[in-house]
């Protein structure tokens, strides 16, 4: 996980679903996901649900990414 998410501790009432998540992304819900999992944002498992918060959200897509398929080292 990012670091400056390392001592994240949002209040109750800035959680969202992954599903608003992806709708503010563009993303899917699904990519949510891996990026929780992996520790690209921030994410907690509430009961059975994964929730984020919209910060998180805006600040990885605010990020400059290169989209499409990774190189391949030789």
């Amino acid at each position: 996980m990012d670091k400056k998410w390392d001592t994240y501790n949002p209040r109750m009432n800035e959680l969202i679903s992954l599903r608003q998540a992806a709708q503010i992304s563009g993303l899917s819900v699904n990519h949510m996901r891996l990026l929780v999992s992996k520790g690209t944002i921030w994410g907690k498992k509430i009961d059975t649900f994964w929730v984020t918060t919209q910060e998180v959200v805006l600040d990885y897509v605010s990020q400059d990414r290169k989209t499409g398929p990774k190189p391949k080292n030789p």
